[in-house]
């Protein structure tokens, strides 16, 4: 065997030799990790792959930065909530199944009961209070992501080639203006690896479920190929069951799941498109869901949560007060969660199998190369816009102070090891003060 080729899955002792085989958790240890990083991953998805990779590679060491890369990349491809994908399958690496659903459980938990209690006290968030610690969050944001384009550009783009890589791909996104050009950047990285990193050492091929590197055992193959049934089955069927009841549970599912299966992008994507489903058919008023909207925008978690806030609202009696209503909420946020997750959890299942069987093909590690550089480039057009464009003013002296929280709050993660809770409180704080003067 050469040297470079990847070890081949077995069954036999020697497999337990892999360090990162022998090193495994548990779904507790899991969930309480995914509990963390939902209770502080205050600023959207793009945030988020910053406090994930500060937790789960700096901080616990459970995968090295360039499996994270490989594992967000992946998730680039897919459709659904990239950030809750990346930590399920994080999750389901270091753990298994029950790891996989601890990870999106304790991500996804305090968020979706936050907005749930919004729901029940929507006429609340307004107010220049409000306006000032959403403010403060969106200035956190940059604080982290900044660190995380940092930390990354630092181990997958260490050299010219890459690095060029990463600023074509940056380039291309800020000065097209659409984040949805971000698959054709992916796939551009790719090209670019095959053409310009076949002599460069390659990242390693994407980890397995249970933390082996780039075999897929046939039960694996079993499991992303219910996966991949179950997507398309849900997909198609749901509509259908739905059909003779246009304003109950199947309904209700049917309308998230669909939302969370055809939309690439996240959060920011799939929640205008929510509205167009949900109030134009009266499921909600404009005002209720826009009210939601602003809440969404300042919590930690993913906002796929906000189908929390949008299945609860949309309960009979919730707008009402009714008796008894915010069980019928509970039942009715908790189906539209599980709806607009399910399908990119599915996807993710599936689509993490192909793309190890895929990585074995000759090149495959030059274009992971190349991938792994456009993922930098991604993130670093993503601070510039919408995260910094969005979070600091286009007012001269408010910008300047804007800009001085965000760098003070950079240098406290990058010199000074400081919590990213530490970040967000001191982000709000400053914001707030900024709102008195």
């Amino acid at each position: 065997m050469n040297p470079a080729d990847p070890p081949a899955a077995t069954d036999s002792p020697a497999a337990t030799d892999n360090p990162a085989a022998k090193d495994r958790g548990s779904w507790p240890q899991v969930l309480l990790a995914g509990l963390q990083l939902g209770l502080y991953s205050f600023g959207g998805p793009v945030a988020h792959l910053g406090y994930f990779e500060r937790s789960y590679v700096q901080q616990r060491r459970w995968l090295t930065g360039q499996e994270f890369a490989g594992i967000v990349a992946l998730c680039q491809l897919l459709p659904g909530p990239t950030s809750s994908q990346v930590g399920f399958l994080i999750g389901r690496r270091r753990a298994g199944w029950r790891g996989g659903l601890a990870a999106w459980v304790g991500f996804t938990l305090p968020s979706a009961l936050i907005m749930f209690g919004c729901a029940l006290l929507a006429p609340r968030l307004h107010g220049a209070a409000v306006q000032a610690v959403l403010h403060g969050l969106k200035l956190a944001a940059v604080s982290v992501v900044a660190q995380a384009v940092w930390s990354m550009a630092k181990s997958l783009a260490p050299d010219p080639r890459r690095a060029a890589i990463a600023a074509l791909g940056a380039a291309v996104l800020l000065i097209m203006g659409s984040s949805r050009l971000q698959l054709w950047v992916l796939a551009g990285g790719a090209i670019a690896g095959v053409l310009w990193c076949r002599n460069l050492p390659g990242p390693p091929l994407p980890a397995g479920p249970e933390g082996g590197a780039g075999g897929a055992g046939s039960a694996d193959g079993r499991g992303a190929g219910i996966a991949l049934g179950l997507f398309l089955a849900l997909l198609l069927g749901l509509p259908l069951a739905a059909a003779s009841s246009t304003r109950g549970l199947t309904a209700l599912a049917s309308i998230f799941y669909r939302a969370g299966a055809l939309v690439f992008g996240g959060g920011h994507v799939v929640l205008p498109l929510l509205r167009d489903a949900l109030v134009p058919a009266g499921w909600l008023s404009d005002g209720t869901f826009l009210a939601g909207y602003g809440a969404a925008q300042a919590l930690p978690g993913p906002l796929f949560a906000f189908a929390a806030y949008a299945g609860a609202a949309s309960a009979p009696g919730m707008s009402l007060g009714a008796a008894g209503a915010a069980g019928t909420g509970a039942v009715w946020g908790a189906v539209a969660v599980i709806g607009i997750f399910t399908p990119g959890l599915l996807a993710a299942v599936a689509g993490a199998y192909y793309w190890r069987r895929l990585a074995v093909l000759p090149g495959a590690r030059a274009a992971l190369a190349g991938i792994n550089a456009s993922v930098v480039g991604i993130l670093a057009a993503a601070l510039v816009d919408p995260v910094c464009a969005s979070a600091i003013s286009h007012q001269a002296l408010r910008g300047a102070l804007d800009s001085a929280i965000a760098l003070g709050g950079f240098l406290m993660l990058r010199r000074w090891g400081a919590p990213p809770l530490g970040i967000v409180v001191f982000c709000v704080a400053a914001a707030w003060l900024l709102s008195r003067v």
